[in-house]
Parts: structure tokens; C-alpha cells; sequence
């Protein structure tokens, strides 16, 4: 019996390591001015960790065990034209990257070959006087710039292919169905320059990756788009009244429209507050007021699929978790008594919720988010210093529980029908990647990204180590 309990606490033991795991540390010296961030090639199971300082820029090959194959180093691009890194695509099994200018205007590609042990330039020139930059996507053998014309119904797409040549692209909106928040008539230019500041500047739009499990941060935006090598889907959720989609073929470079309603509710539009989510091809659309919530879920024709509320005399049954408010002023964690305290609360942040595949099943994240109460500096940049948006599409913010914002939220486990299924939670790697960060507050240089399983980097400053940590659902 003893030898049975003893197996079984170090079944236990072992399991609970593996799922945090440290697979690879890389002796590695960062200098103060350094970055970290990564590219993936999840088919291969590979990553190239980059690391870069103020003058030059390395490529680190892992391997699928996370253990390095090769490394190939190069100059930085000219530090006062070229101040960000903005893509990336592949060509022949090697990363190109793509810096650019303040304004995008000036391009600088660098290819890294690890087989000739060389790298390769070439440098763009694009005019964009009447045209803003609203999101940039990479996918394998291409990377792309999506801009928006003045005053027009015209998006315009640079494609740069994996031989490093690009080609213009336009794509039309006309006849499409464009009102401003409070209900005015608009183009799609203005679409995007109307401001929803402190939240979202004018000319954003926040990339979602439904493979990771997408921060509330992120999903609280009312522009999103949601990218793959065929199609971009782009919601506009700035209207109380109905989510926008805007679906873009990336073989024919057409767009099509999908109007779908939002729950109607009484009251003043001002308090009112609503969001959506694209998952799987069809719609997720949450809307409240500060005494009664809709959760509902639509096929793109306008169908509902499944549809649940709550208010102050009936609970809110679509969740699989205690009400909890975290970050801002607040030192810890804690849990919300009611369904109408959370109701009330999230309705008076920036509402949203988002959806995550574990196993068969969608796992659904309910809440709302304030505003970052930071500097106009620290605002525009990620929180660890990581380059720009190729990086993990999840917001650091979400693991650490001091974040300067407060969050509300709960979450939810349902069926492919919709169907909520009961029961407690299992723990994911993100709620092990909190409490890892809880523990850890002094380590840098974070990357963070999803293979078989989530992998941690960080930099380790007493041992001079670059760590690499997996966690799995």
C-alpha cells in the first residue's frame, strides 16, 4: 500500500514538472539595450530566438528539443532611418525581416541564411502620403502591410513574397455600410480614424491569434482582425447596435460584408456596452447594460446558435468560475460576491470576452478591462520590451497580477453546439504562466510563444542563461 502511495506521489511530481518543465538554457550575455522576441515554424516544431542591441542583430536555430542548431549574426540597419522591426516571412527554410521607418515609407529587408552563412538586404521605398498603416501580418512565404485610403472605401495591401519582391494590391469597400459610434454615416476611412481613446488610438486594429489563448486586453478592442494564408477577417464593433465584418479573400483580394445585430436592450446608448469575438466561422457577441448581460452566439448570416442572459433576479449560468477583479489599485486578487456586481462592473469597463480551443471544446473568457494607467511613453510600448507585433499575440499584462489595469472577469467551457458544460475548470498554462510570473517578478527579456505546448524565455541575470520554460494545458 505504502509503495502504491509512493508511486503515485511521484507520478504526481513528475507530471506537475513536466507540465513546467525547463527544457533549454543558453549561456547568453543580453547588454542593457537588448531584446529579445521569436519567430515560429510550428509544422517543424523550430523557433529562432533574435536578439538585438543597438548594433547588431542575432538569429538563434532551436531545434524541436529547444536546443540550439545555429546561430548567424548581423549589423543593424541604420539606427536613424530604420527604428522598428515589423515582420518577418521564409524563404527557403531561412527568416527574412522587415524594419521600416517611423512613417513605413522606408523598408530594409534582411535575410538570414544560415546555410551560407550570410545575409542578405534589400531596401523598399513605399509612398504612403495619403494612406495610413493600420496592421502588418506575416505568413510564411509572405508578409503583408494593410493600409487605408483618405477619405475613401479602399484598403491597400503590400505583399512581400519569399524572393523579397512586393506587389500593390487594391481592395474595395464601396456600398458597404460604414456609421461612425453614434450612428453617423461614414467611409471606411473614417471608420478607423474615428478615436476611441484612452482605449484604442485612432487607425488601430488588434491582431488576434485564435491558436493562443488571446488576452481580455486584446479581445476588449473594438477593431480586431483575425488573420490565416486565405483570409482576413476584419470586426468593427463600434457600434452598439451590430458587429461589422469585413471578410477579405487573399487569393481573389475581394471583400465581402456581414451586418450581424447585437441584442436590442432598453436604455440610454451611453450605458450601454457590447463586443465580439470571431471563432471557428461564427460570431460571439456579448452585450450589457449595468443590470442585465447577453451572451450570444451567431452564424455569420445573423442565426443565433445559442443565446444566454442574466440580471439582477437570474444568475449568470455560462460560467465555470468564481467572479474575480484583479490589478489596478488592488494588491491581490479577489472574488466578486454576485452576477449583478460582475454586470455592473464589467459594463462599466471596457467590455469583451474570448474563446480558446482545448480539446474539443471552447474555453470562453467573460469580463472587461480598464485603461493602462501609465505614462504616455510606457503606453507605446510592450510591456517588456519585446519588438512590436511579431512576437506571442498574447498581452504579457494578463500574467501579472500587479498590472497597472484592472481587470474583471470569469470564464466558461462549452460544447461545439454551445452547450455549456458543468463542472470546475482544469488548470491551462496560462493560469501555471501566472503563477510562474507571481513567483518570478525580477527575470527580462520575456518571449512567450506556442508550439506543442507554451514555452517561457527569459533571461536569467545571475547566471547569464537564457531560459527556456514549457507549460501545457
Amino acid at each position: 500500500m505504502k509503495k502504491t502511495i509512493c508511486l503515485s506521489l511521484l507520478l504526481l511530481i513528475n507530471i506537475s514538472g513536466f507540465a513546467q518543465e525547463i527544457v533549454n538554457s543558453i549561456p547568453l550575455e543580453l547588454k542593457k539595450s537588448s531584446t529579445v522576441f521569436q519567430i515560429t515554424n510550428p509544422e517543424k516544431k523550430t523557433v529562432t530566438l533574435f536578439v538585438r542591441d543597438s548594433l547588431k542583430i542575432k538569429a538563434i536555430n532551436l531545434n524541436e528539443k529547444m536546443q540550439i542548431a545555429d546561430s548567424i549574426s548581423a549589423k543593424r540597419p541604420n539606427l536613424k532611418t530604420y527604428t522598428n522591426i515589423i515582420g518577418y516571412n521564409k524563404s527557403n527554410g531561412n527568416t527574412r525581416l522587415f524594419w521600416s521607418s517611423t512613417n513605413y515609407e522606408a523598408i530594409f529587408a534582411q535575410l538570414f541564411n544560415t546555410n551560407s552563412r550570410e545575409t542578405i538586404t534589400k531596401e523598399y521605398k513605399l509612398v504612403l502620403k495619403n494612406e495610413k498603416v493600420i496592421q502588418k501580418f506575416s505568413q510564411d512565404e509572405n508578409f503583408y502591410i494593410l493600409t487605408v485610403l483618405k477619405n475613401s472605401d479602399i484598403f491597400k495591401l503590400y505583399i512581400f513574397d519569399s524572393e523579397g519582391n512586393y506587389t500593390e494590391k487594391i481592395i474595395t469597400t464601396e456600398g458597404f455600410h460604414f456609421f461612425t459610434s453614434d450612428y453617423k454615416k461614414s467611409d471606411l476611412y473614417t471608420a478607423f480614424s474615428e478615436s476611441l481613446l484612452p482605449f484604442e488610438a485612432p487607425f488601430s486594429l488588434q491582431k488576434i491569434t485564435v491558436e493562443n489563448q488571446t488576452s481580455l486586453i486584446d479581445a476588449a478592442k473594438k477593431r480586431k482582425c483575425y488573420f490565416n494564408n486565405k483570409q482576413l477577417v476584419i470586426t468593427l464593433d463600434t457600434n452598439i447596435d451590430f458587429t461589422q465584418l469585413i471578410l477579405i479573400d487573399l487569393q481573389s483580394f475581394t471583400a465581402t460584408e456581414k451586418m450581424i445585430k447585437k441584442q436590442y436592450l432598453v436604455g440610454d446608448r451611453k450605458f450601454l456596452n457590447s463586443n465580439s469575438f470571431y471563432f471557428d466561422n461564427k460570431l460571439y457577441q456579448l452585450k450589457s447594460s449595468s443590470g442585465i448581460i447577453y451572451f450570444t452566439i451567431k452564424d455569420l448570416e445573423d442565426n443565433i446558435l445559442k443565446e444566454y442572459f442574466a440580471n439582477s433576479t437570474k444568475p449568470i449560468a455560462f460560467k465555470n468560475s468564481e467572479f474575480h477583479e484583479q490589478g489596478g489599485s488592488l494588491r491581490a486578487k479577489r472574488t466578486l460576491a454576485s452576477s449583478p456586481l460582475f454586470i455592473l462592473k464589467s459594463n462599466n469597463l471596457f467590455l469583451g470576452l474570448s474563446c480558446y480551443q482545448t480539446g474539443l471544446n471552447t474555453f470562453i473568457t467573460f469580463g472587461g478591462v480598464s485603461e493602462l494607467k501609465q505614462s504616455a511613453d510606457q503606453t507605446t510600448i510592450n510591456q517588456f520590451g519585446l519588438t512590436e507585433d511579431i512576437v506571442f499575440s498574447t498581452s504579457m499584462e494578463d500574467f501579472d497580477s500587479s498590472s497597472n489595469r484592472r481587470v474583471v472577469k470569469t470564464e466558461g467551457l462549452f460544447d461545439t453546439a454551445g452547450n455549456r458544460i458543468k463542472g470546475k475548470l482544469v488548470p491551462l498554462a496560462s493560469d501555471k504562466i501566472s503563477t510562474f510570473f507571481d513567483k518570478n517578478n525580477t527575470i527580462s527579456a520575456q518571449t512567450l510563444f506556442k508550439l506543442d505546448a507554451y514555452y517561457l524565455g527569459y533571461y536569467d541575470n545571475k547566471t547569464k542563461e537564457y531560459i527556456i520554460r514549457k507549460f501545457e494545458d
